[in-house]
């Protein structure tokens, strides 16, 4: 560390640590390099693209944490837009409620023929500002304060400010019909229903669990378990797992969902995580049998996986690890997933970084076959069908739910439909799924100790 910064601290450097009022703030500047320091080293030796750092003489120590992380990460540790590694404050401490005000509904944008925008309400959490002001599944948002909806509109959905009068609309031939306006709260912060629906249905004479799961949280064990051991008592013959808007979380919950997914293969290698070649190491996870839900293991026969390009991370890693030991029975529908297989480890330092969490990537994805390349195309559907989102998009989980329709036609038959319905085949590029600013991976891909 010295040498980095007497090579830092040398010529007009040295001017940037007292103020222009003369105030003496070297303190704050070494504190700064400290930590930088730390992050760098750490890299160096525990980073999975560790080849990819730029040398530290070009590297500058004076930026902000995540200013400088993103100095240094790999091209590999990035994707759409949403970076892997990255930083955050120890006041972060838990998923279950938001980590700042919001309204507490997530949507997508949708533009109409005129180019016109609007946000499509996908779902909203209960006892939300959003459920308060009564938006539901398939709203429309066309104006907030009488101003259009226009593309950068998002924050609206991850960010709001304050209570806004929203416009709601619906589609016509060339844009949007206005109805009526919605006085939205302002926004707070809500509680995640992570397991966002469970239910039980019959379809074509079997008894079928559906389970909407919608980030893998942290704190979400024992209801996790509770969930599978009502299924369980309930005889089920399929199951279906909608994954469709769940970004992620972390492997421990991934590995426990999966355990109770396949309890007949406890003792079985789950997944495989390898780090670089300085480390030279591979962590295994198994199947675990303290994992499983007390009461009687699940028994059925087909798990149906709904997918999204929003589908990533540990739903990602549920899919992948089952496949070897459900072949013929895990069925994916939906759209490929996002594409990211690697992991994140929490790393800090209360010397060196105080008040700081590193999420740094430093292990590479792969299931018991060691297949781990889905970077580029993602985990790709059994039945491809994408969420139409100017048309009607229906309760989720029933069939007017337009990616429960080719399930229930598979259950009922053993096949699916020759083609997409015309709704679903019609969507383009501009509907594409956006929430959580447009994929939010970052806390949502860690794993922990």
């Amino acid at each position: 560390m010295k040498n980095i910064i007497s090579g830092i601290m040398g010529g007009l450097a040295i001017s940037a640590l007292v103020s222009s009022c003369g105030e003496d703030r070297s303190g704050e500047y070494y504190a700064l390099i400290t930590t930088q320091t730390w992050m760098y080293e750490t890299m160096q030796q525990e980073y999975l693209y560790y080849q990819d750092i730029p040398d530290k003489n070009s590297l500058n120590f004076f930026k902000k944490p995540s200013e400088f992380l993103s100095s240094m990460v790999s091209s590999k540790d990035k994707k759409s837009g949403a970076t892997f590694s990255h930083i955050d404050s120890v006041f972060v401490t838990t998923r279950s409620t938001s980590t700042t005000p919001t309204f507490g509904f997530e949507g997508t944008m949708v533009r109409a023929e005129n180019g016109s925008y609007g946000i499509r309400v996908l779902y909203t959490q209960e006892n939300s500002p959003a459920e308060e002001a009564g938006l539901k599944r398939g709203d429309l948002i066309i104006a907030a304060n009488n101003k259009k909806i226009n593309s950068s509109d998002l924050f609206y959905i991850t960010s709001p400010q304050e209570a806004y009068l929203f416009t709601m609309g619906k589609l016509n031939e060339r844009g949007f019909d206005t109805l009526q306006t919605v006085q939205m709260p302002s926004p707070r912060i809500v509680e995640n229903k992570n397991i966002y629906k469970s239910d039980i249905m019959e379809i074509g004479g079997k008894r079928v669990a559906y389970i909407m799961y919608n980030e893998f949280g942290n704190n979400d064990a024992e209801n996790l378990k509770q969930l599978f051991k009502d299924i369980a008592g309930q005889s089920v013959d399929d199951i279906i797992l909608d994954l469709r808007y769940n970004p992620g979380g972390y492997v421990n919950i991934a590995q426990l969902v999966s355990t109770n997914l396949a309890p007949q293969e406890a003792g079985n290698v789950f997944l495989k995580m390898t780090h670089n070649d300085k480390i030279n190491q591979t962590d295994i996870l198994n199947f675990e049998q303290s994992l499983l839900a007390n009461g009687s293991p699940l028994n059925y026969k087909n798990l149906y996986v709904i997918t999204s390009n929003n589908t990533a991370s540990a739903s990602e890693i549920v899919i992948n690890c089952l496949r070897p030991y459900m072949a013929g029975r895990l069925i994916q529908v939906g759209t490929a997933t996002f594409g990211k297989n690697v992991a994140q480890q929490l790393y800090t330092d209360e010397a060196k970084a105080p008040m700081l969490e590193f999420w740094m990537t430093n292990s590479l994805l792969s299931n018991a076959e060691d297949f781990s390349d889905y970077y580029t195309s993602g985990l790709k559907p059994d039945y491809e069908i994408a969420e139409n989102f100017k048309g009607e998009l229906g309760e989720l989980g029933t069939a007017q739910d337009s990616l429960m329709i080719p399930i229930i036609k598979h259950i009922e038959t053993g096949s699916f439909p020759t083609t997409e319905t015309p709704d679903a085949a019609s969507r383009s590029i501009d509907e594409k799924l956006r929430f959580n600013n447009s994929i939010d991976l970052k806390p949502k891909s860690a794993i922990i100790k």
